[in-house]
């Protein structure tokens, strides 16, 4: 169980994290509560990644299950598969086959032996209209050949059938009313390798860069020991690193996949057979670099696992960077992570030129405008309009990131008047998304002035792990205004007053917000009393604040029975 701790401890200790919160580089804070835990990563000062935590059952990217097919659906092209979680997960046709091409091959011969007997039937039947030589064949000379037989979506219903046990792995988890999106095509990440069982490719990360290294790594993955059919990819993080490293990190791996095989024989569907590590073991795999100042924490075992772990995985020097964080402040307070995550909640991001942004998240895409300060002076200059988009350019590749948001982005920027502004700011854009973690594909400034860009959503936005939509508004942000309750009120006392089955009653009492009331009292008191004189009925009005804006009720004020 992870605690927060800030017992006090002798000053050297303290001037430990004192120093490393004083130097320019980049950081790591991991703030660890028994509900939640939480990650970020600031460069000099400024947050640049942020990551929540929570214990839930919630099925994760990564995690590989044993699942049951549900059903396939041909109009979708897809297989709804059992996993466990409240909702089942959805397989694309196409990533059905690369984890079972041996059911494939089955197939493809038993489709070969139908063509091969429906080739020779039609041989047979066939009757020549002069008599036969003995030379003479009633077959074909040329039959179909396995590699004739070409897989296609309608045959993935043949192959694969409802109740069938298939493993799959997460690779976007559920988001809204969508369960998770699962794949056969498996990868285990470790810390310098990527392992793949269903894929044979020997790969770098494009990110390595240089001939002579890559041709390094090449040669040592080459000659790893590795299981026929499985394939590696070697991280950005193995970058100068030796064979050691590397054997190290394999046999771990390997040893998770034996682990996943022997539960595929041990075990029913669904069950989960391997989970993505959590919170601060991701930190571990994903973020630590030589880069990294410094890794501050505010919980002392955290501090003790992270330090033997780097013993373990052989990067021991990495060690002294992790300190025990035990300021009195809370951790996030005290390096002023709370008040930058302010504007990951908000709607309007301010730019430091005066400009601003305006985010707004919807189901179907994500619409940022970039808009200029007001009374900022030259505001119709190029060079100033150039530069606030790359000033904008820059904050929304952080706001992506923060707020972890994707799917389609469309981006609003100021109009640029020269072909050369619209090419430095898509150019600028590209540069700036080259390093983001999730995929991410741009496109150029478009005729009507928008830039599209896609970036790959693999779990739900902060904002959606944060908020939940407004019971009220449901999530529109907006409610009904007071003119608007008091036609609805008027509407209502006409109905009711007008109804036979109210015909004895003689009073009718409104309760209401004390905003709405305060419109009824006074700009439509004259209409309230025509009601009156129409109806014979007596009218009162009562405020009652524990009611919503949106809410009102009549009652009869001598049985207190509600009128509905």
């Amino acid at each position: 169980m992870l605690f927060l701790c800030h017992a006090a401890v002798p000053n050297e200790c303290y001037l430990k994290w004192r120093d490393f919160m004083e130097k320019d580089n980049i950081q790591i804070l991991l703030n660890c509560e028994h509900m939640e835990s939480r990650f970020a990563l600031i460069h000099d000062g400024k947050l640049e990644e942020y990551q929540i935590e929570r214990k839930d059952n919630d099925p994760k990217v990564g995690d590989i299950y044993l699942g049951r097919i549900v059903n396939l659906d041909p109009l979708l092209q897809a297989a709804f598969v059992d996993i466990g979680a409240p909702k089942n997960a959805f397989l694309h046709f196409h990533e059905m086959l690369p984890g079972y091409p041996h059911l494939v091959e089955v197939y493809r011969k038993e489709q070969l032996k139908e063509l091969e007997q429906q080739a020779r039937s039609k041989a047979k039947n066939k009757r020549p209209r002069r008599k036969k030589t003995s030379s003479e064949e009633t077959v074909p000379q040329e039959l179909p050949v396995l590699e004739d037989i070409k897989i296609t979506q309608a045959d993935i219903p043949r192959i694969f059938k409802p109740g069938m046990n298939i493993l799959v792995q997460v690779v976007k988890g559920p988001i809204s009313t969508k369960g998770a999106r699962i794949t056969t095509d498996l990868s285990i990440p470790g810390r310098f390798l990527v392992l793949m069982p269903n894929n044979d490719h020997i790969g770098l990360s494009t990110k390595i860069e240089g001939a002579a290294e890559r041709e390094r790594l090449r040669k040592i993955l080459d000659e790893l020991k590795l299981p026929e059919g499985m394939g590696l990819i070697c991280r950005t993080v193995g970058e100068g690193r030796r064979s050691t490293f590397f054997k190290r990190d394999l046999n771990l791996l390997l040893d998770y996949w034996q682990k996943i095989t022997e539960g595929v024989n041990e075990n029913r569907a669904p069950k989960l057979l391997y989970t993505e590590p959590d919170l601060i073991d991701r930190t571990i795999r994903d973020f630590v670099t030589d880069e990294i100042g410094g890794i501050i924490v505010d919980d002392k075992e955290v501090r003790k696992h992270i330090i033997e772990t780097f013993r373990r995985i052989g990067v021991g020097k990495m060690a002294g960077k992790v300190v025990f964080y035990n300021g009195t402040k809370p951790i996030f307070e005290e390096y002023k992570i709370n008040d930058q995550l302010k504007t990951v909640f908000q709607r309007e991001v301010r730019l430091p030129s005066g400009g601003g942004l305006c985010i707004d998240e919807t189901e179907a895409l994500i619409a940022i405008d970039v808009n200029t300060g007001k009374g900022k002076n030259g505001t119709d200059q190029p060079e100033f309009i150039l530069k606030t988009n790359l000033e904008a350019a820059d904050e929304i590749a952080r706001q992506l990131r923060l707020r972890n948001i994707g799917g389609l982005v469309v981006l609003d920027f100021i109009d640029m008047r020269t072909a050369k502004d619209r090419d430095e700011l898509y150019r600028y854009m590209k540069k700036l998304v080259k390093n983001d973690r999730a995929k991410t594909k741009v496109l150029p400034l478009s005729k009507l002035g928008l830039m599209e860009m896609t970036r790959q959503r693999e779990q739900e936005s902060i904002l959606d792990q944060v908020y939940t939509p407004c019971p009220y508004c449901r999530g529109r942000g907006l409610i009904k205004s007071v003119v608007t309750m008091s036609a609805e009120i008027q509407r209502r006392l006409n109905s009711v007053l007008r109804d036979k089955r109210f015909k004895d009653v003689e009073a009718v009492r409104v309760f209401m917000h004390p905003e709405v009331l305060a419109r009824l009292r006074n700009e439509d008191a004259a209409f309230l009393q025509e009601l009156e004189e129409k109806y014979k009925h007596e009218l009162s009005f009562r405020a009652d604040p524990t009611l919503h804006y949106e809410e009102f009720r009549l009652v009869d004020p001598e049985t207190d029975a509600e009128l509905r």
